[in-house]
């Protein structure tokens, strides 16, 4: 599978998946994206389109690990297939867990120490 990243107002168009790593410079937003929960609050965020995913899948849950309270979403009936998340912290991982109708399940965690974190 192919995780292509996806480019908004928040994040620069640099932030890429790179072999096992999310790579580029993320912008600090004071605020966050919302007014509560867990895009709340000033941070740094993260925007990215899943791409390819296989045909057969019945699943596909993305997000970030450990979480700030969002844990994995389910993103099989978005039609945009976008993640969006709040960093906390380098040490996170950005997972994706695919299911099929076979019972297979595949697990890929991405490293965040790539990311450049800039305060505005």
């Amino acid at each position: 599978m192919l995780y292509d990243h996806e480019v908004s107002t928040f994040q620069d168009d640099d932030v890429a998946v790179s072999g096992n790593a999310i790579v580029g410079t993320l912008k600090f937003i004071e605020g966050g994206l919302s007014p509560a929960g867990p895009l709340s609050g000033d941070g740094h965020f993260l925007a990215l389109k899943i791409s390819n995913i296989d045909s057969d899948a019945t699943s596909v849950k993305v997000g970030l690990e450990p979480s700030e309270g969002t844990g994995l979403v389910e993103i099989i009936d978005d039609p945009d297939k976008n993640l969006v998340a709040k960093i906390t912290s380098t040490s996170q991982k950005f997972v994706v867990v695919q299911s099929d109708n076979k019972g297979n399940k595949k697990t890929q965690r991405y490293s965040l120490t790539g990311l450049t974190l800039e305060e505005a």
